[in-house]
């Protein structure tokens, strides 16, 4: 019985009668469990092995099973007794995917591909017996597999997508504290918006209405009147886009930063392209060769400083490949492509900073350039032909911020509470958002943002 899941092993019947007559009985000390993927510094020992059933094969004389837990597989034998055999009447019992603890000894096995090695079985103990059929298999499709995501999750792929995630958001957290950032937690439930009127999800608030926020953007700079120079956040965040594409979702984990006393967007750009290259350095050292063997992609560290070009630069490659913007003053999903290509081709570089985008296509709260007030001091960082931030220099001068949020169609009276905080001395500042799924989606090459979410949720998804 093969797994159906995607974890496919290959099961050796070689194991042969005199290894299992050099298994000694197990003793009754207790024995501590051991990983699966560290059993094999205890050859020769009793151990304790705790997992999931990943294969089974049952030949007319020796049981074989492959068990996995997070941190690998191992192969576990039983021989046959010719009366009575309990343990092999509990194998015989057994399912894919039933939840077990297995105790035997483990031996050397030079035949079996799995290290060379296995546990002779001398017990085990069924946790929980899994239902058969299992709802999915290697044919489902991905909506399918959503629908029963902890058994996808299963499959250690796609536990090592998460594996990955752990060591970005580590490394990011290594920079931020070797810059002297304050990590904050902002509130999710607010009342007005935090960027446009739209997107916005309404719900009730105790008689009042309150929205999900679509950005931590008003409690970052709050952070800049009150001091703390340099902050960052990992949270979610919500956008009530009907968007059915491969790149958007309606929540998503957004990486936040914010710094004070800044001359511009370049402060801002030149940190972000040293936060990455430091992180994907990082990366590349540390899982390099598992993101490599897991998934077939190359960490590529990127050479600093990134290449950088203005919207109108960017627009007139687009209009010189053919292709025509689907809105002015911005690029669409298919510009954003060609500019990188252009600049892959041009530099060799993977990112781009496209900078100087016009105030039609920019939130109220971006600082206009002096010389050229329909401008902003502001860039969208492309990853391989996708967005993957927006950042800027913020209006920090509340006469001006008022001004503009009135031009935007935005009263004071509504964002009163965001206006105070810049009455009383609020320094310089800009930050950027960046999105941690699309990152994790180019990164290990994925052309969906669902399958490196954990939980997806878009306009048709609101459960598991």
């Amino acid at each position: 019985m093969r797994h159906c899941l995607g974890f496919r092993r290959t099961v050796h019947p070689w194991t042969t009668p005199e290894l299992f007559a050099k298994v000694l009985p197990m003793t009754d000390e207790k024995i501590i469990r051991t990983m699966i993927g560290a059993v094999g510094e205890q050859i020769g020992q009793n151990v304790v092995i705790k997992g999931w059933i990943d294969t089974i094969r049952n030949q007319k004389k020796i049981q074989f099973l492959i068990v996995r837990d997070k941190s690998g597989t191992v192969q576990v034998t039983h021989l046959k007794g010719e009366k009575a055999d309990k343990l092999g009447a509990t194998i015989d019992d057994l399912t894919l995917e039933s939840a077990v603890v297995i105790k035997g000894k483990l031996v050397k096995n030079e035949q079996v591909n799995l290290r060379g090695m296995e546990i002779v079985a001398e017990s085990i103990e069924i946790i929980n017996l899994a239902e058969t059929p299992l709802p999915i298999d290697e044919k489902t499709g991905l909506d399918g597999r959503l629908e029963w995501r902890f058994l996808d999750l299963r499959n250690p792929r796609n536990l090592n997508i998460f594996k990955v995630q752990t060591a970005t958001e580590h490394a990011m957290r290594v920079f931020w504290q070797r810059e002297g950032f304050v990590e904050m937690h902002s509130p999710k439930l607010m009342g007005s918006a935090s960027e446009s009127g739209a997107e916005l999800f309404e719900l009730e608030y105790f008689g009042k209405k309150a929205y999900l926020a679509q950005s931590p953007q008003f409690y970052k700079q709050m952070a800049m009147s009150a001091g703390f120079d340099k902050v960052f956040e990992i949270g979610p965040v919500f956008r009530a886009n009907p968007s059915f594409t491969t790149r958007h979702d309606t929540e998503f984990t957004s990486i936040d930063m914010e710094i004070s006393w800044i001359d511009s967007h370049e402060d801002i750009m030149e940190l972000e392209e040293r936060w990455l290259h430091h992180t994907l350095k990082s990366l590349k050292e540390s899982h390099g060769e598992m993101i490599k063997e897991s998934f077939g992609v190359d960490v590529v560290v990127p050479e600093l400083p990134f290449p950088r070009i203005t919207m109108e630069e960017a627009q007139k490659i687009v209009e010189d490949s053919g292709h025509k913007l689907e809105r002015d003053g911005d690029l669409d999903p298919e510009g954003e492509r060609i500019v990188a290509r252009h600049i892959a081709d041009k530099h060799g570089h993977e990112f781009v900073f496209v900078t100087d985008y016009p105030t039609k296509v920019r939130p109220f709260y971006h600082m206009r350039q002096a010389d050229h007030p329909e401008l902003t001091k502001s860039y969208d960082l492309l990853w391989q032909g996708l967005e993957v931030t927006t950042g800027a220099q913020r209006e920090h001068r509340v006469d001006v911020l008022q001004a503009q949020a009135k031009e935007n169609g935005i009263s004071a009276e509504s964002i009163q509470f965001y206006l105070d905080f810049f009455r009383y001395g609020c320094p310089s500042h800009g930050g950027f958002g960046f999105g941690l799924t699309r990152m994790l989606m180019i990164l290990l090459g994925f052309k969906n943002v669902r399958e490196v979410t954990y939980l997806y949720r878009g306009p048709n998804r609101l459960s598991p």
